[in-house]
Formats: C-alpha cells, structure tokens, sequence
C-alpha cells in the first residue's frame, strides 16, 4: 500500500495546484507534500511538475501519468464503498419501469425477492412508453432493444422468442398459411409503438425473388394484452412474445402458425443509471431477476 498511498500527495498537488493546498487537504506539511513528490520522480526517473516561483503545472509526463493515477484511485475508492455496501441491509423504495406485458414473468418471481428483502418497498409501473430513467428518477427499468442513453448500464435477464398465432375459429375460416407469402391472404392484428407511432414489423423470411408479403392490417393497439384479446377473439393474425401467448396455446385458444418461419428473438435487459456507487436495493434487483427471470 505503500506505492498506492505515495501517489496521494501527487495527484491531489496535480489537481489543486499546489503543494501547500495539497497538504490542507491531506493533512501534511508542504514539504511533506513535496518530498513525497520527489521522491516518486526519482522512482520514475522523470520530471512531474514544472516548477517556478509563482506557479507549478505538470509536465507531459506528468500529465499522461497523472490520468492513470487519478483512475486508480478512483478504482480503489470503489472497491472500498462496494466493499461497505455488501455490509448494508438493501432498504428503502425501488422504483422500477417495465413493459406493461412483463407481469405475466416478472411478478411470479418478485414474490420470492419480496421475501428476500423484506425492507425494500418495491414501486414497479407497469407502462410501454420509454422513460427517461435519469429526469423520472427511476432506480432500474426493464427493456427490450437496443440501450438508449450512453448514460445507462445494462445486463441481461432473459430471452422470448416472437410467435405468429390465430385463433382455431379464423384458422378455419381463413385456412391455414403453408408459407410467409400465404399471409397476403390473411388479416393482421399489428402492435403499434407508444412513443413512435410506427406498427412493430413482422421480420419474417422470404425467397430471394419474392416480393414482400402484404397482411392486411384490421386492427392496431398500442397494447400487447389488448392484442393478445383480439388475437385470441378472431380478428386475425397476431406477432407476440411467447411468454404472452403460452397459456392460450396451452388451452387451445390459440394456434401458432408458421412456427419454422419464426426466428425472430429477443432480450430483456435490466437498465439503470450509471454512477460510481451502485446502491444495495438496485444491485441485489438486478442481481435478481438475471437470476431468476425466464429460468
């Protein structure tokens, strides 16, 4: 440790301008400061600081070496306040955004973590537009897609794999598509974006000399429940996530069709506002549910 806390007295005199300010602020003289300062300039066989009578910057040298130093003391500064945070019970309210059709896997399991952490009042809303995780002051989100704000960090929970399904009344009806291009024979039920407005896209494959297939939209929501329901009451064709549609296949009130033409898949991340201290309530949720989410 003798090294890590020699570089003290060097990077605090980089950044506050000085030795004397420098050893305000550790509690030394400045000659302390300053023979501390030497010293490791003779260690490094160069010169730190430019030095005058009315002034002192760093060098080159100094400057490139200084970065590196300020990084791994704030490295070890982190290290020391994880270290703390293990030791704290996780408590107080953790607001949480979610996709309004992620109860049907997210509570089941937050019972559990409920039990786990019993002095963490959990606040989840339950919504499909894109919140701002940082202006709302919300602790996690859970999302699929691509990370919005460099601002945010991000990890894995769980994959779904996207399912087109139709009710057996309009399957008898309508018949049964054999292909993708059959689908222009066949009515669409299309989930449309909150926050864009634009229908979500059925990225199904197709020939190489085919052109685009052209489902006829009945009907658009901005809702996954509602189109699950519409779905499922003989409107047509709808593209939802498995999690969504399971029971309903399971209970006959849905059919998947094209089921070797669907490969589409997707992932759910935890996301939460990047800081040098993750707090105990947000890690040990995030922790959590890359745990136990679609397992």
């Amino acid at each position: 440790m003798d090294r890590l806390s020699g570089l003290m007295p060097f990077v605090r005199s980089a950044e506050l301008g000085g030795f004397a300010a420098a050893g305000r602020d550790l509690g030394l003289s400045p000659s302390a400061v300053g023979k501390a300062v030497a010293k490791l300039e003779k260690e490094l066989h160069v010169r730190l600081f430019q030095r005058s009578t009315r002034r002192m910057q760093l060098t080159e040298e100094g400057r490139i070496f200084h970065e590196r130093c300020r990084r791994i003391l704030e490295d070890l500064d982190d290290a020391h306040a994880m270290l703390a945070q293990t030791l704290e019970v996780p408590r107080g309210r953790l607001r949480v955004s979610t996709p309004t059709v992620s109860y049907h896997f997210l509570l089941p399991a937050l019972r559990a973590f409920a039990a786990r952490y019993p002095e963490i009042e959990l606040d989840i809303d339950f919504n499909d537009r894109l919140v701002d995780l940082i202006g709302e002051r919300v602790d996690v989100a859970i999302r699929s897609g691509n990370l919005p704000d460099s601002r945010l960090m991000a990890r894995p929970v769980g994959r779904y794999r996207m399912m087109l399904c139709a009710s057996p009344e309009y399957l008898a009806r309508y018949g049964i598509p054999a292909c993708v291009r059959d689908l222009d024979q066949h009515l669409g039920v299309r989930f449309r974006f909150t926050d864009t407005g634009v229908l979500q896209d059925w990225p199904l494959p197709k020939g190489a000399d085919e052109p685009d297939f052209k489902v006829r939209t009945v009907l658009t929501c901005n809702n996954m429940e509602a189109l699950l329901g519409a779905t499922i009451k003989g409107f047509g064709i709808g593209w939802m996530p498995d999690f969504l549609v399971d029971d309903a296949i399971a209970s006959g009130a849905l059919q998947a069709v094209l089921v070797e033409a669907v490969q589409t898949q997707g992932q759910f991340q935890a996301i939460w506002p990047s800081s040098r201290n993750l707090s105990p309530k947000v890690r040990v949720f995030v922790d959590f549910v890359a745990q136990h989410l679609f397992k």
